[in-house]
């Protein structure tokens, strides 16, 4: 099978969707970045620091993971992605960068919930940092593979 292929498998619905599966979790844990990001004009002249925490639930193929990492769903895509996201443009809401970070990992069919983590870290000395937390799963309505609200536009 090309690797092509492969990697095109991980857009595909899971073989067993509509049937009961089990979930993994794959986590991204303290990614601190440098981005754009408020809506004071003292943020628009500097970049903040910011930590991202993710954590997927993952349906898990029936069969056996046969140490191939096209057979799961990469934690390197997620960050990569993630950094791509936030060193972008400006983000005036740390509820619009968790929302677009949630709608990356969704991106692979096979991940049924996600929750976001998205705090700012310089923003009071009194505080680790402020921010806030998501929650995004497809629909039970909807069919595995599908998305559960449109997707962001590039333009």
């Amino acid at each position: 099978m090309s690797v092509s292929r492969k990697i095109g498998d991980r857009l595909a619905a899971p073989q067993n969707a509509g049937r009961e599966t089990s979930l993994y979790r794959v986590f991204v844990r303290d990614l601190t970045l440098t981005c754009r990001i408020g809506v004071h004009a003292h943020e628009h002249k500097a970049p903040q620091r910011v930590r991202i925490n993710v954590d997927m639930w993952v349906h898990k193929s029936p069969a056996q993971i046969n140490d191939d990492i096209t057979e799961v769903v990469s934690y390197e895509d997620i960050v990569s992605g993630i950094e791509r996201l936030v060193g972008k443009d400006h983000i005036k809401l740390v509820e619009t960068a968790a929302d677009r970070i949630a709608l990356l990992c969704l991106e692979d069919r096979r991940v049924a919930k996600v929750r976001v983590r998205v705090e700012k870290l310089d923003v009071y000395s009194n505080a680790a940092g402020v921010g806030v937390e998501i929650e995004r799963s497809r629909s039970f309505a909807a069919p595995l593979g599908t998305l559960p609200f449109p997707p962001p536009s590039d333009g």
